[in-house]
Formats: structure tokens, C-alpha cells, sequence
């Protein structure tokens, strides 16, 4: 065969191959794609604005897509890679970098929190809190104070049944214009809601009050223990409490239904303090102030449906994540809680204020990571089931290799 030949049989397989791969790319464009199609139409009808949708399994992504507005007002397009305030789902990540300190047996589960933070010490009891709640506002109730029965131990601030309260009093109106160890101090303060161990109320101070531990027995500030031992480790390289000035670009803008319209108007982040990105006046807010991408979250997610390990890297014992994602509130309050987990039937996940969610069906083996900025309820009744919507259609997709 002359070179001239081998030259134009090469051409020949490689215009071939070309046109193969572009029919089967045309092909996988033609595809319908259910989930897209049903996020779509909720945009269009003013559900919500935009969102970015992520499906996993242990070995990898298998289904990234957006859709929808990043920004409603310039119509600019809701991107894969934009960040999104995560709120509480920043829980479970702070209650793995504890269980970490607990693997490693420098914090024990059934220690009372005055073990590690003296000025919890002496903590007292409201016993007329529920009153006080149900009363009105122009009604003032005297508090009815008693010694707690025992002292709040690490598990009941995990798992919410400490009797702290989901904010303090004393704090300002956002959540991240106190230093950690101020916050906690605050929190110490104020009598508790109930004996510790005998109800379930959910609450920030909690997972709070966990993190400032992690800073006093690991000797380094809690926002660096959670950088050095998990996000970076991890590669979650686009999870942070303070965007970036690249990284602010790519922040979804945050809605709302107009009680008058019913449309959807943005609205700023009401628990956080603007510009998000200032280090010297935001500190740190462990329970949920972490901002983060679809695909940083499903590396964290994956880690752990990989049962602790990742990249041949093992980050938690399996007794500790059996202990996270396990009933450890005891079903008080008819829920179900682990540690920094809601825990159900299928798995265990945990949402966000916002209405953004990490969902592990261990049954399946899927992660459904939703990323969306919605303050309040959905723009229609249609909202409520999207999870579930979502999850029904991922069963369907094919695993990852």
C-alpha cells in the first residue's frame, strides 16, 4: 500500500469515526431528559427562579445540569458551577469534623460540653420557656429557673436534645457578626429550653457550640480545621464562609414570593451581612454559613456513601458514621436525628434555609444534591414535592462506572 493510499484510508476512517461520534452525540442531545424537562417548567411557571441539579453515586457524578436564572433581573442563566448559600446543610459537615476529634479519642461523645467549654458549667433551666413562646408579645413571662438534671453532654448537642435554644438572645440580627468563641459564650449564658435529654427542638447553638470545641481541642481555629482536614482534602475548592471576588459572580441571587404580586422578587440573604466576601466583619457560622457548588457538595456526599473513605483516603471510622447517620434523638418530637443528619427510611440527608438539599438514599446508593435560592415558600404549591419528584426520576439513570 502506497503512503499516498494510507494517507487518504486514514482520512477516509477518521471523516467515518467523526460522523459516528456527531450522530451519537446529535442522538444524545435528542434524548429527553425528564429531569430537565420537569425543573423546567417549574422555572416557567415561577415555581422558582433557577436551580443546578446533581445525581451521584459512590464513583462519581452522573447527572449535573442547571436551569432556570442565576439573576432574574439581567435574565443571565443559572450555571453548573454557581455557588449557592447551603445554609444548614453546612451541619452534617461540621459534625463530621467533630466525629473526626472523637475517632481520634480526644472528645468523647458522653462528656459533659463543660469539659471542653468551662463556662457551660452550673447551666439552668426555663421552665416557663414553652409559655413564653405561646404568649403574646405585649405579655411578659417571669422565667422559672431550676438546675439542669445533668449537665449537657456532646452527643444532645449533636443531636438537638440539649435544651439550647435555636439562636441566643444576645446575638445580632445576622448570625455571623459574633467571633465563635463570643457566640458560645452567649449561648452558655442563657438558661435552657428544657431538661437536657428529655425533647428534640432543633437548633443552631448546638451545632455551634460543637465547632467552637473542635477549635479548643485541636488548638486551630474552626474555619482552618475545616479547610485543612476536610475541604481541602476533599477538593471542595469552591467551599467557603467568604466568596471569592471571582466567586461572587457566580453567587445565584436569592427570591421570594411578593406578598402582593405572587411573583418572585429578590431578596438579600437576611441572615448574613453584606458584602459577604468581608473576612474582618463575617466570622464563621458552623450551622450554617457555608456557601458551595452542587459538585463540591456531592464530594463531601460521596465520602460518605463510600462509608467514611475517598480517594483511598479515610476520613471517618464507620462507627463514627454509623453513629451520625443512625436515630439519636430517640424519635423525641417525632423526628428522627443523628448527628448533623435528619435520618429517614431511605437514608438520611439533610436541607437548607433556602430550600437547597443533600439527599443519601443508601438503598439505591444515590446522591441528590438540589441547589437552589428560595426564601420562604415556592412561587407555587408545585415546589413541595420536587425532591421527591427528583429522586423518583434519578432511579432511572445509569450508574457511573
Amino acid at each position: 500500500m502506497s503512503r499516498l493510499h494510507l494517507v487518504f484510508m486514514l482520512i477516509v476512517c477518521a471523516i467515518v469515526i467523526g460522523q459516528a461520534q456527531s450522530a451519537d452525540h446529535s442522538k444524545e442531545e435528542a434524548m429527553p431528559d425528564p429531569i430537565q424537562a420537569y425543573l423546567k417548567s417549574l422555572t416557567e411557571n415561577h415555581t422558582f427562579a433557577g436551580a443546578v441539579t446533581l445525581i451521584s453515586d459512590k464513583n462519581g457524578v452522573i447527572y449535573l445540569k442547571a436551569v432556570g436564572f442565576r439573576d432574574l433581573g439581567t435574565k443571565a442563566p443559572m450555571a453548573k458551577d454557581d455557588l449557592f448559600w447551603i445554609a444548614s446543610t453546612s451541619k452534617p459537615m461540621t459534625a463530621t469534623a467533630l466525629m473526626m476529634l472523637v475517632d481520634e479519642g480526644k472528645v468523647n461523645l458522653d462528656d459533659p460540653v463543660e469539659t471542653y467549654l468551662p463556662e457551660f458549667k452550673g447551666q439552668l433551666v426555663n421552665l416557663a420557656a414553652d409559655t413564653a413562646k405561646l404568649a403574646p408579645p405585649e405579655k411578659e413571662i417571669s422565667p422559672r429557673l431550676v438546675a439542669a438534671d445533668h449537665p449537657i453532654v456532646v452527643r444532645e448537642i449533636l443531636s438537638h436534645t440539649s435544651g439550647l435554644p435555636f439562636r441566643s438572645l444576645a446575638q445580632p440580627g445576622a448570625l455571623d457578626l459574633l467571633p465563635l468563641k463570643d457566640a458560645v459564650r452567649t449561648f452558655a449564658a442563657e438558661p435552657l429550653m428544657f431538661q437536657p435529654g428529655t425533647r428534640y427542638s432543633y437548633s443552631n447553638e448546638g451545632l455551634n457550640t460543637a465547632a467552637r470545641i473542635i477549635e479548643v481541642v485541636s488548638g486551630i481555629p474552626y474555619e482552618q480545621f475545616m479547610q485543612e482536614r476536610l475541604f481541602d482534602p476533599l477538593g471542595m475548592t469552591e467551599t467557603t464562609f467568604w466568596p471569592s471576588a471571582e466567586q461572587m459572580k457566580r453567587v445565584a441571587k436569592t427570591y421570594k414570593v411578593d406578598a402582593n404580586t405572587k411573583g418572585l422578587i429578590e431578596v438579600p440573604i437576611s441572615q448574613l451581612t453584606y458584602p459577604l466576601d468581608d473576612r474582618h466583619k463575617r466570622y464563621p457560622m458552623p450551622a450554617g454559613g457555608l456557601f458551595s457548588t452542587a459538585e463540591d457538595v456531592s464530594k463531601f456526599g460521596r465520602m460518605i456513601l463510600n462509608g467514611g473513605t475517598l480517594g483511598g483516603k479515610r476520613y471517618v471510622s464507620t462507627k463514627s458514621l454509623h453513629d451520625m447517620t443512625s436515630t439519636q434523638n430517640r424519635g423525641l418530637g417525632g423526628s428522627n436525628y443523628g448527628f448533623g443528619w435528619s435520618i429517614s427510611k431511605d437514608g438520611f440527608g439533610h436541607g437548607g434555609a433556602f430550600n437547597n438539599a443533600m439527599e443519601i438514599d443508601t438503598a439505591t446508593g444515590r446522591i441528590i444534591i438540589f441547589m437552589v435560592q428560595q426564601d420562604g415558600k415556592w412561587g407555587t404549591s408545585a415546589g413541595d414535592s420536587i425532591l421527591p419528584d427528583i429522586t423518583h426520576l434519578a432511579n432511572n439513570l445509569v450508574p457511573s462506572e
